[in-house]
Parts: structure tokens; sequence; C-alpha cells
């Protein structure tokens, strides 16, 4: 591993240890020419997963689409950034436990609002109006009066 100080490739692991939730090891570094220390992560490399559009275009899996879309349903609700941060991981261990290398964007935005779902109904509502394409407010009631049953 180089270090990102001096770009020298004489690094060594001082310290290992589990990420926050064990998906990951994180791993203190120590270089041997400048003696900086930095952290690195290791993770185990999965397939690439291939996400099928509403168009049939295809593209690569990408978390921060979840994440971007989560923020913005949860914009100014009485959500922390670590609930977030949970429902995008379990979103993500959810799709790729599907174990399918193409999946359609339809199934994951069914996963997301049903986590959505059980963290906060405005959030829900706010992402099933963007993802569902509400056209009026016959739509937008009908999926209220879900919710509320």
């Amino acid at each position: 591993m180089k270090c990102p100080f001096c770009n020298q490739d004489n690094t060594r692991v001082v310290d290992s240890r589990p990420a926050d939730d064990n998906t990951a090891i994180r791993r203190r570094r120590m270089c041997d020419a400048c003696g900086k220390r930095f952290t690195t992560y290791e993770k185990v490399e999965t397939i690439p997963l291939i996400v099928i559009k509403k168009d049939q275009n295809r593209e690569q899996f990408d978390r921060s689409k979840i994440e971007a879309g989560v923020l913005r349903a949860c914009h100014k609700r009485p959500v922390s950034a670590e609930q977030i941060h949970r429902l995008v991981d379990d979103v993500e261990t959810e799709v790729f436990n599907l174990e399918e290398r193409e999946i359609p964007s339809s199934v994951i935005g069914e996963i997301v609002m049903d986590k959505l779902k059980d963290l906060e109904a405005v959030a829900y509502v706010r992402f099933a109006s963007v993802y569902r394409e509400f056209k009026d407010v016959n739509t937008f009631m009908d999926e209220l009066k879900k919710i509320l049953k």
C-alpha cells in the first residue's frame, strides 16, 4: 500500500479491526519512510450489479443515487444521518442478497419505499410521489389512504 503523503510503498499495518458495520476491515497503517499514519478499509469485492432503468438503459448500481433520493425525501424531517445511512445499508444488502446480476430499478425503488414506510411516513410519501410519478392530487390521496389504514 502506498503512503498518501510521500508515495513510498513501504507501509505496515499497525492495527486491524472490523469497521462499524462489520462489512469491512479498518486498518491503521504507518509509513516506514515518513512515519505518518493513515487508515484504509478492506471490503469484499462483489460482482458488478447492473440496474435496468425504466427506459431499458443499463447502468452499474450506484449506492449514492439511493442515498441522494432518501436524503431528498427526508429533508427537514426528524430523521438522523445515522438512520439514513443504516437504511441505505439495508437496501444495498437486500439488493445484493437477491444474487442477481441485473435488477430492475423498480425492484430497488420498492425496497427503498418499504424501508422508508417503516422509518418516516412523510419521507415515504415524498419518495413515492417522485418514484411513482404521481400525476394529480387524487393519486397522492390514494397513497396517503394506504398509509393511514
